[in-house]
């Protein structure tokens, strides 16, 4: 059965950065496009970027690519989302998810992604 789980949120303090992670088991994660994205209180999910089969594109929406950075690494079948300078207003559930679309320019639209995990929580508060 197809599963996409993402990992390593929490409570962190303003300035601080997590590395979230995104893994699967059932596909490869090599042979998608993989995106993140999140879903703060009151808001609806908007997303952060993509990253294309084998790694050598990556694209991000304009507000996200200062402190946002995704990779993935094959051998582990994950792909990562690096947040640094977190914000309270980068409080909210982080999604990874799968889309056969190829990234031209621009990430799929969010419903060419096919496969969502459940999320993990990120809070930022002092």
């Amino acid at each position: 059965q197809l599963q996409l789980v993402e990992s390593g949120g929490g409570l962190v303090q303003p300035g601080g950065s997590l590395r979230l992670s995104c893994t699967s088991s059932g596909i490869t994660l090599d042979y998608y496009t993989v995106g993140w994205f999140r879903k703060a209180p009151g808001k609806e999910r908007e997303g952060i970027g993509c990253i294309s089969r084998g790694g050598d594109n990556i694209n991000y929406l304009r507000s996200m690519k200062d402190r946002f950075t995704i990779s993935r690494d094959g051998a582990k079948n994950t792909v990562s989302l690096q947040i640094n300078n977190l914000n309270p207003q980068d409080t909210a559930v982080y999604y990874c998810a799968t889309s056969d679309f190829g990234i031209y320019g621009l990430c799929p639209a969010k419903h060419e992604f096919n496969y969502w995990g459940k999320g993990t929580r990120v809070t930022v508060s002092s």
